[in-house]
């Protein structure tokens, strides 16, 4: 009898006895059971082949991958594509999969019996690596028929091979065709900016900050010019002064002299007198060469020449006189006259040149104040150009890599699978597996077995051992009656002395 009473190992030795046919049995035929149903089972035979991923063979240090996606969520999506309906069916129709269910079984449920027959388990590499990088991946299929799983195993991995060409090379030429579209926009945005900084170095012609430096020293130089221009014209003004009294006292003399009257010979010396002092006075400023200088000797001449032609005059005939002051002006008036038009030139020249420089000076002045403003704007214009052309300079790079990377793709010298086990012919099933399945069926027996035994010793009441007395009725046994002999197939029941004033228990043996 199980209860709460701790068991020995002779307890459990006579459990066994007693019940060891209950265990035995149930041993014996579940294995007998379980394989002859494995008998009635079709078998299924299972193809396999191994995929290796060989990475690309020209370096990525010349020929940077378009194609990045994490491998497993490549395969992932390839598995998701080419486990489609649209490319099951083909493959049930072309093998003729599943004849016998065809027209009675809705296709749907045929291809999701084709999808999960198919089964693609990654390659776990023997060195650690970046995640989500793999060698590999194995791909199997199962189906009754060992020729038929191998086809469609060759099949199916052809298809994932020329898959994974057919994406990356689609990913490599989109990747291309979308940096063309972005090139020609930058392109033309660059255009923009640059035709807005012509534009702009256009209207502000001499006024750009790289100019400053050089508008202001033509500043200084414009100054200087302007300098000399009044200094010249100043003296120009003061010799055409000078020459205008000159004359003035010329044109007196020879009207005295037309008129008659001799002039003073007081006023011509002191006449004579003056110009020899200016004569000091330039030769002290300037050379003997100078024209000033030469010209107010050759008047001195002159002067001198016509104090003596008028005291000659004055000792000949008057009538003479009178016919030579009724005459022309004398050479040297008239000679005072060209000069003095000649300083009324210069001076009218060096006002003109004077106007000039004042102009130029305005205007690069004008350049000068307004350069502040220039340069903040042609900041802002060539850093816009710059970006643009930056932004260009990347997209036509990406682009030239990624036309690389193309023609790497489409050459098939990119990351590619490679079949390293093509699909084998499977020569025994991979299910059932009867071995297993047998040993299924005894630990199956065996387990149902003692499962009995534990049952029948729990609804089991009987006081088989002292210890059973003593744990139960709280009291200790006179004696025992063992087991003697085999007298029948009967059992009877012995009465066992217990406590006075207590109903007697009755302890089963076998007679």
């Amino acid at each position: 009898m199980l209860g709460h009473r701790e068991l020995s190992l002779d307890d459990y030795l006579a459990i066994l006895r007693r019940r060891c046919w209950f265990i035995i049995i149930p041993a014996v035929l579940g294995p007998i059971i379980a394989f002859g149903i494995s008998l009635k089972l079709q078998s299924q035979y299972t193809s396999q082949t191994l995929v290796l991923v060989e990475q690309q063979k020209v370096p990525d240090s010349f020929v940077k991958a378009v194609v990045t996606e994490d491998l497993n969520a490549r395969l992932g999506t390839m598995q998701e594509q080419i486990l489609s309906r649209t490319r099951l069916q083909p493959i049930i129709e072309k093998f003729g999969l599943y004849k016998d269910e065809i027209g009675r079984v809705p296709m749907e449920d045929l291809v999701n019996q084709l999808r999960k027959a198919i089964s693609i388990v990654p390659v776990k590499s023997a060195v650690s690596t970046r995640e989500g990088d793999m060698p590999g991946f194995y791909l199997a299929f199962t189906t009754d028929n060992p020729r038929v799983a191998q086809q469609v195993c060759a099949e199916i991995t052809s298809m994932f091979i020329s898959e994974n060409l057919r994406l990356r090379e689609q990913t490599s030429e989109g990747t291309t065709s979308f940096l063309e579209n972005s090139l020609a926009d930058a392109k033309r945005n660059m255009d923009e900016q640059d035709a807005k900084l012509a534009q702009f170095k256009g209207r502000y012609m001499g006024a750009l900050p790289d100019e400053t430096q050089t508008n202001l020293n033509l500043l200084a130089t414009l100054n200087t010019q302007l300098a000399a221009a009044t200094q010249s014209l100043n003296r120009a003004q003061q010799d055409k002064a000078y020459l205008e009294s000159l004359l003035a006292q010329q044109v007196a003399a020879s009207e005295a002299l037309r008129a008659g009257n001799s002039p003073h010979p007081e006023a011509d010396a002191q006449q004579l007198a003056s110009m020899e002092n200016e004569l000091l006075f330039l030769e002290a400023k300037y050379t003997s060469d100078h024209p000033d200088v030469v010209k107010l000797k050759a008047a001195i001449e002159q002067l001198k020449e016509k104090n003596r032609a008028a005291a000659n005059t004055a000792k000949g005939n008057p009538a003479e006189k009178v016919e030579k002051a009724s005459g022309p002006e004398p050479p040297q008036i008239q000679q005072l006259r060209s000069q003095l038009h000649s300083y009324e030139e210069a001076i009218k020249q060096d006002t003109r040149e004077q106007e000039r420089v004042k102009q130029q000076i305005q205007v690069y002045q004008a350049r000068v104040q307004i350069s502040p403003v220039v340069e903040q704007e042609y900041k802002q214009l060539t850093r816009d150009y710059q970006t643009a052309l930056d932004f260009y300079n990347d997209l036509l790079r990406k682009r030239n890599q990624s036309e690389m990377a193309t023609n790497l793709e489409r050459r098939q010298q990119g990351e590619q699978f490679r079949v390293l086990d093509p699909a084998n012919l499977p020569e025994k099933p991979s299910f059932p597996n009867r071995p297993l399945i047998a040993g299924g069926g005894l630990a199956g027996g065996l387990a149902l077995g003692i499962a009995l035994a534990v049952l029948l010793e729990m609804r089991d009441k009987s006081l088989r051992t002292e210890a059973d007395i003593s744990f139960y009725l709280g009291v200790p046994a006179l004696a025992v009656v063992p087991t003697v002999g085999n007298m029948g197939k009967g059992k009877g029941r012995w009465p066992v002395s217990a406590r006075k004033g207590t109903t007697q228990p009755r302890q089963t043996v076998e007679a």
